[in-house]
């Protein structure tokens, strides 16, 4: 089935896009897609280097008579997210992607499909290889670790590239022009415990959550799907209040950017509470499912008997301040933007809980189009897990990057979009972190704008590429190196 999609058009797109599917590539694990790009660059013999953090960079000469237009940095980044569904033996890191066509859609089985940028970065290839497109000098830049840190775009070096314009492929509505994304940063919690003891005769189980379809936490924050880490601590909230309920361990989300879909507890309460703490899991599944019934059909609350031993378990006083510090935090849109009124301004991802031998873990992932409202908004998440006795601190800022309704990029690819489809496209911005933003920071001259083919569910298993949306990404990217 896989093979299939190379039959898709354009073939020149997609059949780079199946030999990236075979080549495992998740996040901080990119050495065999690093060097299958080193050699397709020098294969070709153009010139190809890969830079001191990872991210490799490959020259084409202009065609003929082009030597003199602007020089135009064609951009990617070489990672994917690894997300795979419950029961899934899945390997990201030795197993190729399963594809299929559905209809107007490739998809994969049962995982991410990386799409999100592996068509954009296809398409990149595509014009490296290519003998027949007409076009001005131009570099590709395929940056490493976007996934979990955009370590290949802070640690890119200024002098460098040589383009003046960049055009970065990792945009996921085709139609519309991006030209601008939100920063963001890690807040990240600690927070030791005591590990004590329940009687034996204590009743133990393993509650899950899962069946939620997730999503990215920017792009997919506003859809108002259900967040498992949540949902699962506010079912403890309930039972920790109400039944005595002891925690041994927590398991809960496993990826900053994506809405987590799975959330697991092992629990004890005393064996006459038994019945009432099923009764309040089937109660809360009810709820949760009235609440998410458009957005998560699939949602599941399970209690499952399990034994697990009398010792190693939170200390009261520590659980209840870590399940009501949890079940406080904010977690989806904050604010949606005043100039942009269907863009989110401010959001935030209680993203991971991670609890077992004397440690609690804690990580939250802030955005925001704007830095003072992102660093505020890290400040109430600090302020809030400090009042339960966790040590807050902040990593991986990254800026946004300010539209420029003047940018000459953004009225070149407008006419170009006009001319091929005969409509306009729309412009906007994005409540993701683009690359855009660091890599302005460090060459502020470079005219930036960002477009891509249609791509849906990112970061989870449900991830799928519209086919015939790759078609017209193809033709405006390859009209746009002609006008430029």
């Amino acid at each position: 089935m896989s093979q299939d999609i190379e039959k898709l058009t354009p073939p020149v797109v997609w059949r780079q896009f199946y030999r990236l599917t075979t080549i495992p590539r998740p996040s901080r694990h990119e050495k065999q897609v690093r060097d299958f790009l080193v050699a397709f660059g020098r294969d070709r013999g153009l010139e190809t280097r890969v830079d001191e953090v990872g991210n490799v960079i490959v020259r084409k000469p202009a065609t003929e008579g082009r030597e003199s237009r602007p020089g135009v940095i064609l951009q990617g980044h070489m990672d994917m997210v690894p997300q795979a569904n419950a029961g899934s033996c899945h390997d990201f890191t030795r197993d190729p992607i399963l594809t299929r066509v559905d209809g107007d859609w490739v998809k994969a089985e049962g995982t991410t499909l990386g799409a999100d940028n592996g068509i954009g970065v296809a398409a990149i290839l595509a014009v490296l290889g290519s003998t027949d497109l007409v076009h001005g000098p131009i570099e590709a830049l395929f940056t490493c670790n976007e996934e979990s840190g955009m370590d290949g775009a802070f640690g890119l070096k200024s002098g460098l590239l040589q383009g003046k314009i960049l055009i970065n492929t990792d945009a996921e509505e085709e139609g519309e022009l991006c030209i601008g994304c939100a920063g963001g940063a890690n807040v990240n919690s600690r927070l030791a415990y005591r590990e004590v003891s329940i009687e034996k005769d204590w009743s133990t189980f393993r509650i899950s959550v899962t069946g939620l379809r997730g999503g990215h936490s920017g792009v997919d924050i506003h859809r108002g799907r259900g967040n498992a880490v949540a949902l699962l601590f506010r079912l403890l909230k309930s039972a920790i209040t109400e039944l005595n309920l002891r925690i041994k361990s927590v398991d809960a989300g496993n990826l900053r950017n994506a809405i987590p879909r799975e959330a697991f507890s092992l629990v004890a309460v005393e064996s006459r509470s038994a019945g009432a703490l099923k009764e309040s899991c089937e109660r809360l599944q009810s709820v949760f499912t009235a609440e998410l019934t458009h957005v998560d059909p699939d949602l599941r609350v399970e209690m499952t008997s399990v034994e697990t031993g009398s010792n190693g378990w939170i200390d009261p006083s520590t659980a209840l301040r870590l399940v009501q510090a949890v079940h406080a935090c904010p977690s989806g849109v904050f604010r949606m933007s005043d100039e942009m009124p269907d863009l989110v301004e401010s959001s935030n991802n209680l993203a991971i809980v991670r609890a077992g031998e004397g440690k609690v873990v804690i990580h939250n992932l802030v955005r925001s189009s704007l830095d003072s409202a992102r660093d505020d908004l890290c400040g109430k998440l600090a302020s809030l897990f400090t009042l339960a006795g966790a040590e807050t601190g902040y990593d991986g800022h990254y800026p946004g990057w300010q539209p420029d309704l003047s940018s000459s990029i953004l009225q070149l690819v407008r006419q170009v979009y006009r001319d091929r489809f005969g409509i306009d496209a729309r412009t906007g911005a994005i409540h993701a972190g683009l690359e855009c933003g660091i890599l302005g920071a460090t060459y502020p001259d470079i005219e930036m704008i960002s477009f891509g083919p249609t791509i849906r569910f990112p970061h989870s298993p449900d991830e799928r590429v519209e086919i015939a949306s790759v078609g017209r990404f193809w033709e405006l990217l390859v009209g746009v190196l002609a006008k430029v």
